[in-house]
């Protein structure tokens, strides 16, 4: 029998996100009884006019465990796969091996989706951002298991890496599947997509370089389709009268997707093009 402070240890936390949906923030989920408290360097409130957080980051820090074979991965793939953040401009030929177009993904989950993509698409680079451990420990596993070689991660915040490592013009397109949402609105400013991350991934894009976000949270769409549409670099590529963008065939249909599909939920796809 376990003592109470060993119970204690090995209770289960009461929130673990999807794991395949990619997270917008550095603190801890707030819970509803959670005040909305500013964070360090923050004051209390935003200034008038402006509807996010001086700060955001392209993740949320997460509980998990790294298992036996995802640590194996992180020890026999990680020094060819791992690129290290090194806030200097990445040289993406030489990390590499090659010179290819270059994808962005920001929060990758667990991989399935980025590894399935990576396959189909041989002649193109991804760069992949990712702080939750076991998942990327899950796409080194996958990495080796399915012989891919065009991906490279960076265990670090996709908004430092846009910042100080990727030139602008560099990247043929951005892959943003999934963000967490932030249902309530009081924290609606903590979602990723925001105007001034829109116009520095439309900066980063080469003329033809496509943004690619999808979401199945149909508020979040919403969101996301007036907020991209204002960015005067970026063009949207749908016919429909919505807005929105038919799934393109390189994106698979995750376990996750599919199960929200079967319960009768929506997902929507958008996909913008940066002007010449």
């Amino acid at each position: 029998m376990r003592c109470d402070a060993c119970r204690a240890f090995f209770i289960r936390p009461p929130f673990f996100p999807l794991p395949h949906r990619a997270v917008t923030d550095s603190i801890d989920r707030p819970t509803d009884d959670t005040p909305d408290l500013p964070r360090e360097g923050e004051s209390s409130s935003a200034p008038e006019g402006v509807a996010h957080p001086k700060r955001i980051k392209s993740f949320v820090r997460r509980a998990g465990r790294t298992t036996t074979g995802q640590a194996k991965a992180f020890e026999t793939l990680g020094p060819q796969f791992l690129q290290a953040y090194t806030g200097q401009p990445l040289d993406l030929a030489q990390a590499f091996g090659r010179s290819a177009p270059t994808v962005l993904e920001i929060g990758f989950g667990m991989g399935e989706a980025t590894a399935h993509i990576a396959r189909l698409k041989p002649e193109v680079n991804f760069l992949c951002c990712e702080v939750h451990e076991p998942g990327v420990g899950a796409l080194l596993k996958r990495i080796g298991e399915q012989g891919i070689t065009n991906i490279r991660i960076v265990q670090h915040d996709a908004v430092e890496v846009l910042d100080h490592m990727l030139a602008d013009g560099s990247l043929a397109g951005v892959h943003l599947f999934f963000p967490d949402p932030w249902h309530k609105k009081r924290h609606h400013k903590r979602r990723l997509i925001q105007p001034p991350l829109v116009h520095n991934l439309a900066r980063h894009l080469q003329a033809g370089g496509y943004l690619h976000c999808a979401t199945d949270w149909e508020p979040y769409a919403q969101q996301m389709l007036e907020v991209i549409s204002a960015e005067p670099l970026l063009a949207n590529t749908a016919t429909s009268a919505g807005g929105y963008a038919d799934k393109p065939d390189y994106r698979p249909l995750t376990k996750f997707e599919n199960r929200g599909l079967r319960l009768g939920h929506g997902v929507w796809d958008l996909v913008f093009q940066r002007r010449a």
